[in-house]
């Protein structure tokens, strides 16, 4: 059956004559040895987990294999976007099964070829499998596809599928071992009587009380002068904030626009008018639609809800032969002749026998046997029997010829046409390039009007003129840029510089704004305070950078956090000011109106705040005034209380406690279900902190 396609700085360094011998017979030795030596080693390397190297080959080649994948699945040529999802996906993968697998190994977990089978044709396939197999135009998973996929993987000269099949394997395998593992750690915690009670208490136990707010923003920054023994203080308390899993680095850049304008837009239109003249003389509707569309589309039958909205509001109402738009969609101009249409099912469950011509002495004697076995099972012989006996598709002869169930555009046009225009019953004998199939239609599923469509879209690009415009402009800048004028000099053309504070090196965007791999690969490059020496360029723009600052991994230091939390110090000086004014206000207070006429406020009261959610009605999330609240006594205030608003005091009126807990069980089930997945979230980032881990991926991506 048909091939569906699957998934898409320096140092000198002295010797003595001594050394410099001992280093040479190392060299020498390493070179008998047949290694590379030690300076030549580790050039492919694009990670390392726990000793364990990926190099480039092989990382490459699974990042195309999910590239095709995402190709299938989200139609049309791989974006640079997609490549950069490819590649996490695959690091993340290394990672994950490097991290695990001594674990894994210390504990004897495996997963045995039954289950490995199960995993992939039973009835609860993996996710790698649902989602490698999912229909992109239905959005569900195919299992038509999935078993045509398996008729192939063996079959000779297609190696590159084999290949394929075995990392998706391999993938499922990792899966079900990590899976495994979870669910090891999630047998292992508990929770108890009394934890349960406490949650219960936690979620329905209410508070009515009275508060006090002492804003920051009523102290003036003048009246809060911080100072650098301030900034250490908040800095030292908070250190578990600034810890980094990765380098990163601070880049300033500008961007130039490079959009596309109104004129680039109607020279767009002045050249769809004249494709849709020629469309509708055109002889080969489908070839002159591929030639000249800017993305190209599946010639091939749709139904209503499968193509843009424009197009699918008129060609399911207009006669075959009629040429439609230009409409105005996702940034291009598109037209579509509809070429036929067809009331017919959705999809067809059906099984085949596949006879190969080659074996069988030729594509005649291929067809006349086809015909016998036809009438063999029109004379009521067994097709799953048959089918064992005589198909040459692996993948299908085991399960009696089954193909479960498929849509439309899955398999090659003949064999399509065959079960979607035939019957429910009917044996059919078709041939096709992988032989001649003997196909019988099991079940053919819902219905609907489809249109074969050949559609033209012309994406709506910057003009010649638009592209020249923005990128003088850039190159101004860039020849007078320097990084201490580099604000300055951006002003002067109109354009604004900003500053991405934490760029890891796989990111591909600075601050939400497309940034080009190159750009990035150049900033982990660069030394601190380069400018770079080019223009970047993304679809729609010209960027230029300067490398401000490098954070290593690990804890960053006060000077590289200082900017960001300076509203936090500057809020901590601010809490000392009002907590001051609190004292005075709570010396010889006996309940808080009195503190509140001390200082000029109001006590608003609150009612049923549960400790589960401590928000204060109208404010904010308030964690410490909330929990203060519920270890408070009745009728007495607190002390100054210093929260994410302002500084608080409050005072308890009374508490409403909860009936008790009519179901423990249900309580303690709910709360081991959260707490398993806390436990294997928290042990997979332990292990990942503990992991010697090398990511070199930004010199080859």
């Amino acid at each position: 059956m048909g091939l569906m396609g699957f998934l898409r700085n320096k140092a000198g360094v002295i010797l003595t004559a001594a050394m410099a011998i001992a280093i040479l017979a190392f060299l020498l030795g390493d070179v008998v040895r047949g290694g590379a030596p030690f300076w030549a080693r580790h050039q492919n390397r694009v990670g390392e987990v726990n000793g364990t190297e990926i190099e480039y080959p092989e990382f490459n080649q699974q990042v195309e294999q999910t590239e095709e994948m995402f190709k299938q699945q989200m139609g049309g040529a791989v974006t640079p976007q997609m490549r950069t999802y490819a590649v996490q996906q695959v690091w993340n993968q290394f990672l994950s099964r490097e991290i695990l697998k001594k674990e894994i190994e210390k504990i004897g977990l495996t997963v045995g070829k039954d289950e490995l089978n199960d995993l992939v044709k039973g009835p609860n396939p993996s996710p790698q499998i649902v989602q490698a197999f999912t229909n992109p135009q239905t959005g569900q998973f195919d299992h038509g596809q999935l078993m045509t996929f398996l008729s192939q993987v063996n079959t000779a000269g297609n190696q590159a599928v084999a290949d394929q099949w075995e990392a998706l394997l391999e993938g499922v395998r990792d899966e079900r071992l990590s899976s495994k593992y979870g669910e090891l750690l999630s047998n292992s915690v508990y929770v108890t009587s009394l934890e349960a009670n406490e949650e219960y208490q936690e979620r329905n136990k209410l508070a009515n009380f009275k508060y006090i707010l002492l804003d920051y923003a009523s102290v003036k920054d003048a009246e809060a002068k911080v100072t650098d023994a301030d900034y250490q203080k908040y800095y030292d308390e908070h250190k578990n904030m600034f810890k980094s899993q990765e380098e990163t680095r601070a880049i300033q850049y500008v961007i130039v626009d490079a959009k596309p304008l109104a004129k680039d837009s109607l020279q767009v239109k002045e050249s769809i008018d004249k494709l849709k003249q020629d469309l509708i003389v055109a002889k080969d509707d489908s070839l002159f639609a591929s030639i000249n569309s800017d993305n190209k589309y599946p010639f091939s039958y749709v139904k209503k809800g499968q193509l843009s909205p424009s197009l699918d509001s008129v060609v399911f109402n207009v006669a075959a032969g009629t040429t439609v738009g230009p409409f105005l969609s996702n940034g291009a101009y598109e037209i579509a002749k509809v070429v036929s249409t067809v009331v017919g099912p959705d999809s067809v469950k059906a099984s085949h026998i596949l006879l190969d011509p080659t074996t069988e002495g030729g594509v005649d004697k291929a067809l006349a046997k086809a015909d016998s076995i036809k009438g063999l099972i029109q004379k009521g012989d067994n097709f799953a029997a048959l089918a064992i006996q005589f198909s040459n598709d692996p993948g299908s002869k085991a399960n009696g010829g089954e193909l479960g169930t498929f849509t439309r555009g899955r398999m090659v046009p003949e064999f399509e046409k065959a079960v979607f225009e035939g019957k429910t019953g009917d044996i059919k004998v078709v041939k096709s390039q992988f032989g001649v199939h003997i196909i019988k239609i099991e079940q053919q599923i819902g219905t609907a009007k489809y249109a074969k469509v050949a559609i033209i879209d012309k994406v709506i690009n910057s003009g010649k003129e638009t592209l020249n415009n923005a990128h003088s402009k850039a190159t101004a800048f860039l020849s007078t840029a320097t990084t201490q004028n580099f604000a300055q000099e951006a002003k002067k053309l109109g354009l604004e510089a900003k500053t991405a504070s934490r760029v890891t090196a796989m990111d591909n965007v600075l601050d939400g704004n497309e940034a080009p791999r190159d750009l990035i690969k150049w900033a982990f490059e660069a030394k601190k305070g380069d400018v770079s020496d080019k223009v970047f360029e993304t679809e729609t723009s010209y960027i230029l950078a300067s490398l401000v600052n490098i954070q290593p991994k690990g804890t960053l230091p006060l000077d590289a956090v200082k900017k960001d939390i300076e509203p936090a110090v500057k809020n901590m000086v601010k809490a000392k000011v009002l907590k001051d004014k609190f004292d005075k206000a709570l010396a010889g207070a006996s309940s808080i109106d009195q503190v509140a006429q001390k200082v000029g406020k109001s006590a608003i009261h609150v009612d049923n705040v549960v400790f589960a959610n401590p928000v204060i009605p109208g404010v904010a999330l308030e964690n410490a005034v909330v929990g203060t609240v519920f270890g408070l006594q009745p009728n007495k205030p607190s002390k100054a209380i210093e929260g994410n608003t302002g500084v608080y005091v409050v005072q308890v009126n009374g508490f409403t406690n909860p009936s008790a807990i009519s179901d423990i069980n249900g309580q303690k089930k709910q709360m081991l279900t959260a707490k398993a997945q806390r436990a294997w979230g928290s042990i997979f980032r332990a292990l990942q902190d503990k992991a010697e881990i090398i990511d070199n991926r930004v010199k080859f991506f």
